[in-house]
């Protein structure tokens, strides 16, 4: 027999061989939610001022003196000067709109603004401070969004909740498609999601001394889960 026949019959044997190494599992993949209701503790807002004058140092001195008012009465109200931060921090032209193709755009005045971001834990004082800061000249408001002060506990509720749901889903499938679920081969998380701030307006915030309600937190989970599984 050539080199080349005894090869081909080498072939056509091995061809027709299961090794007992071989791997005939498959895997099933599923994804899975948990979620947990909490209570808000800690609110965070964003107040400030903002001016227009005819120059610039007249603009900023306007939103400084706002903004030094603004300070001082939610320091007054208890919040810790760590719970205080200026977050915005702006001074820019006023142009006029008078310009034509032979004239040059000029400055009519200049615009600033100042705004401080603050993180209010005591939420029965929240709807009082936003009145008296209100009161004290801050014309602008960025929002307001409730927040827990700690949230991993809740997180973690909801991750195992995650992957509750992820593995009673897979032995559905599996019982479904009349195969056996084996071990898990990965777990990954596909992120947590919190609430978006709330934005509110200026006129709805001053109606009826700025009530709130602060309602619960929606925390959720999600996990994908990869198990072995096996046919009968």
């Amino acid at each position: 027999m050539s080199k080349s026949s005894a090869f081909i019959a080498a072939l056509v044997l091995a061809v027709g061989l299961v090794p007992a190494w071989a791997d005939t599992s498959g895997r099933i993949t599923v994804s899975g939610e948990g979620s947990v209701a909490v209570v808000p503790d800690m609110a965070l807002i964003t107040v400030g001022a903002a001016a227009e004058a005819e120059t610039a140092k007249a603009a900023m001195d306007q939103t400084s003196g706002i903004t030094a008012a603004i300070l001082d009465r939610l320091t007054e109200a208890g919040v810790a000067e760590r719970d205080m931060q200026t977050s915005d921090l702006s001074l820019n032209p006023v142009w006029s709109h008078r310009a034509s193709s032979e004239t040059r755009p000029t400055i009519d005045g200049y615009e600033a603004s100042n705004r401080v971001t603050v993180r209010v834990r005591d939420l029965t004082a929240l709807g009082t401070i936003l009145d008296a800061v209100l009161s004290d000249g801050a014309n602008t408001l960025g929002g307001v969004q409730f927040l827990v002060a700690d949230p991993a506990p809740a997180l973690n509720e909801a991750r195992v909740k995650a992957v509750a749901d992820a593995r009673a889903r897979a032995e559905l499938f599996a019982t479904a498609a009349g195969v056996t679920l084996g071990p898990l081969v990965s777990l990954t998380e596909g992120g947590a999601s919190m609430p978006r701030p709330e934005m509110m307006g200026m006129a709805r915030i001053a109606d009826a001394g700025v009530p709130m309600a602060q309602g619960e937190l929606d925390i959720q989970a999600r996990v994908t889960l990869v198990y072995e599984i096996e046919t009968e």
